[in-house]
């Protein structure tokens, strides 16, 4: 089975620096044009099914991307992002003002330093894990999967490929509607946005 990972599209909160999690957010008009893209990306691929988050922004992604395609698309809630608990829905600047600058010493070292309240990154990797043993039954037989989900998820996901620390997460670069390739257990590619690049222009056009 060949996953082919993507993020969803950017939203209004991704664009102003708020930390997302847990709430449900939906796609701003740079990440519904992205989720087009994104769906140019996937017809590079022969995809038998999609699997998505079944949070907003994952869903409305998936169904951009692949309009207009007979792919079925199957909601998964252990696929959702992971919570962030007490920052939810506060910005950047606002927790980095707290004592000690808690966002600093999570970007150093998530896995020791979460968000209060937020969800252990074990626990988030045990249900991606869920999630792809799921996936893996559906598809015995070495198919192309789209998996739409989360940043948070994908990285911690990737990680666990990888064999590296959860405190490592961040240095793992995820764009929105980037896709990341993986043959369980192997990484193939990571954070692939050639997708989102604008098209070379015509040098011969006018200004």
């Amino acid at each position: 089975m060949r996953l082919l990972l993507a993020r969803h599209g950017q939203t209004v909160w991704n664009a102003g620096r708020r930390f997302q999690g847990g709430s449900d957010v939906a796609l701003s008009d740079v990440g519904r044009a992205q989720a087009e893209a994104l769906g140019r990306a996937v017809r590079g691929y022969r995809v038998a099914a999609a699997y998505v988050s079944p949070m907003r922004r994952a869903l409305e992604t998936a169904e951009i991307a692949l309009q207009g395609t007979a792919i079925p698309v199957v909601p998964l809630p252990e696929l959702r992002e992971l919570s962030l608990g007490e920052w939810e829905g506060r910005t950047v600047d606002e927790v980095r003002a707290r004592d000690g600058d808690p966002y600093l010493a999570w970007l150093r070292a998530p896995h020791d330093c979460p968000p209060p309240g937020g969800e252990p990154l074990p626990d988030v990797c045990a249900r991606m894990l869920r999630a792809v043993q799921r996936i893996g039954a559906r598809h015995p037989n070495g198919e192309d999967v789209l998996v739409v989900a989360h940043g948070g998820v994908i990285s911690v996901y990737a990680c666990h490929l990888l064999g590296m620390s959860f405190n490592a997460l961040w240095r793992l670069r995820v764009d929105n509607c980037s896709l990341t390739v993986a043959r369980p257990p192997r990484v193939v590619s990571l954070n692939d946005t050639e997708h989102l690049r604008p098209a070379p222009t015509d040098a011969g056009s006018a200004p």
